[in-house]
């Protein structure tokens, strides 16, 4: 099975962040950008988006990674 590709709101819901915080740090750089698919449309990676959640937790203090 091949890597979805999330709607903004699947993304919004799934970081728990609001879309203009989500386009902001897409142009900061600090989130990965969507795949532009058409003029009109784009969707996010799910393994990228997963990938950057995974990075956060790492990033605290205390929290073991799973293997």
């Amino acid at each position: 099975m091949g890597d979805r590709l999330l709607r903004v709101t699947e993304v919004t819901a799934k970081v728990a962040l609001q879309q203009s915080t989500l386009f902001e740090m897409v142009k900061d750089g600090r989130f990965p950008a969507p795949i532009r698919l058409s003029s009109r449309a784009s969707r996010w990676s799910e393994a990228e988006i997963d990938a950057w959640i995974d990075a956060r937790l790492a990033e605290r203090p205390g929290v073991a990674q799973s293997a």
